[in-house]
C-alpha cells in the first residue's frame, strides 16, 4: 500500500475526502521520479502511464478534482461506484464491475463506493505530469476540510495539491 494519508495529522475522515482508504500501485513511472504512484510500484517505465488500485469502503472516495495535465481512466474491478464530473459534480453514472470511464485533464471527478462491502477501482493517469501538483480540488473540498482543523487544508497543500478546481476558478 501506498502510505500517502498515513503521516498526515489528521482524522481519517478528512483524509478520505482526498484519498482513498487505500491505494496499491501497480505502474510507477520509469526512472526515480519522485511521486506518491512509484512507492513499491513493481511495474516501472510502462509508456508514461501509472496505475494504481484504490480500494475503498462503502461510502467513501475521493472529492471533487480536477488534473490539470494527465487523463484520468476510472475502471471498477470489484464493486459499485459512482462517478460524478463537471465544476459541480452534477453529471453522474454508476458503474458496476469492470465498466470505464476516462475523464479529461482539467475536469472536475470524483468517485464515490456505492455498494455494502469495500469496493475496487482501477486507476490509470497517463499524460505529462504525474505528481501531487496535477491533483487540484475546488474551494468546496477546501471548505469542507477546514472543518477539521485550521493546519488540514495546509497538510495537503504541502504536498504540493491546490484547492482552485472548478468554474469559479482564478
Amino acid at each position: 500500500p501506498l502510505r500517502a494519508a498515513e503521516s498526515l495529522d489528521m482524522p481519517q475522515e478528512a483524509r478520505d475526502i482526498i484519498y482513498s482508504r487505500v491505494l496499491l500501485s501497480v505502474i510507477g513511472l520509469e526512472g526515480d521520479a519522485d511521486t506518491p504512484v512509484n512507492q513499491g510500484a513493481p511495474i516501472l517505465g510502462a509508456g508514461g502511464i501509472t496505475m494504481t488500485h484504490a480500494k475503498c469502503p462503502a461510502g467513501t472516495g475521493p472529492s471533487l478534482h480536477a488534473h490539470p495535465q494527465t487523463f484520468e481512466t476510472f475502471t471498477v474491478l470489484r464493486g459499485r461506484f459512482e462517478v460524478t464530473w463537471n465544476d459541480d459534480g452534477a453529471q453522474r453514472v454508476e458503474l458496476d464491475e469492470f465498466d470505464t470511464i476516462a475523464v479529461r485533464p482539467g475536469v472536475c471527478s470524483a468517485f464515490r463506493n456505492i455498494g455494502d462491502e469495500e469496493g475496487l477501482m482501477q486507476v490509470v493517469i497517463s499524460g505529462r505530469v504525474h505528481d501531487m501538483k496535477d491533483i487540484d480540488f475546488t474551494k468546496e473540498i477546501a471548505e469542507q476540510l477546514a472543518s477539521y482543523g485550521d493546519d488540514v487544508v495546509g497538510q495537503f497543500e504541502a504536498r504540493g495539491m491546490t484547492f482552485t478546481a472548478g468554474k469559479d476558478s482564478s
